[in-house]
């Protein structure tokens, strides 16, 4: 039986399209298409895995790794690729999420507007660990707080064993802006990431946390219960092939957990919906 059979309707929050080779070299030597019928066919191969996972829509993220050899023009170009890719298939990613480099400091600010009004993102991805910047980094701030004046989202990962990433920086830059919303990404890669994201979503109101990388949802459950349901949002880290193959083995945890209906509607798609503007 279907999510959808079930009553709910999935939305993954956290996909990327771009090339993996820069951080897992292993996976061979081919680069992620970025035009014509080979990303044709990484879109249809990529719907065909939420098919077979249950997720019906999806928001697309470019990778952070892309070479940046031309400074803002390769930010600009990624955020391009990244609209088009979103307004190929519309009905299954609805939401693109575009990045800029805080590393560029004010030379790529101009690409922030761009961004919210030409190309329609909903939101900017922040993965330090690639950017060559702490997320403490007060250009990090500078970006987040005008991204969230634009109307678009601030979206944080949180490697949690990446130190550029650590949870007590993602809460500076959260208390600091506390009237903005923020989805962070991530957090749950390990135990002792789990445990403190429990303190800094107490101590962070404004923070909603992606289920991605977390290897079951018992202590998310446990996270909805004692925070709220509306805090929680299903995300995958879904990559590009040949990374990625399969959904996260999560939503028939989510399911079948203890919470109500109506939570695990939110959980599954309801919250992303909202956050991103999609009613």
């Amino acid at each position: 039986m279907s999510t959808l059979d079930l009553g709910f309707d999935v939305f993954d929050c956290h996909h990327h399209v771009g090339d993996v080779r820069a951080f897992m070299t292993h996976t061979g030597s081919e680069a992620a298409p970025t035009a014509g019928a080979a990303l044709d066919a990484e879109r249809a191969a990529r719907v065909a895995i939420m098919d077979a996972g249950g997720v019906r829509q999806a928001a697309v993220i470019p990778g952070h790794a892309y070479a940046r050899t031309n400074g803002v023009a390769d930010t600009v170009a990624c955020n391009d690729r990244i609209a088009a890719y979103r307004d190929a298939q519309p009905d299954r990613f609805p939401v693109a999420v575009g990045v800029v480099e805080p590393i560029f400091e004010d030379a790529c600010l101009p690409e922030l507007e761009r961004c919210a009004g030409e190309l329609g993102l909903v939101g900017i991805s922040f993965h330090t660990r690639f950017q060559g910047v702490s997320m403490d980094s007060p250009w990090v701030r500078t970006f987040v707080e005008r991204t969230a004046a634009l109307g678009m989202v601030p979206v944080l990962h949180a490697m949690t064993e990446s130190s550029d990433e650590a949870l007590w920086k993602i809460a500076e830059i959260a208390r600091a802006l506390s009237e903005v919303e923020m989805l962070v990404l991530d957090a749950f890669s390990s135990f002792e990431g789990t445990r403190e994201a429990f303190t800094i979503a107490e101590r962070c109101p404004n923070l909603l946390w992606d289920t991605s990388l977390s290897y079951n949802f018992d202590f998310l459950e446990q996270l909805a219960r004692q925070l709220g349901a509306e805090r929680v949002v299903f995300g995958t880290d879904l990559y590009s092939p040949p990374l990625g193959r399969r959904i996260s083995h999560l939503i028939p945890q989510i399911v079948e957990s203890s919470l109500s209906d109506a939570e695990k509607a939110l959980v599954l798609g309801g919250n992303a919906r909202r956050l991103f503007g999609l009613g």
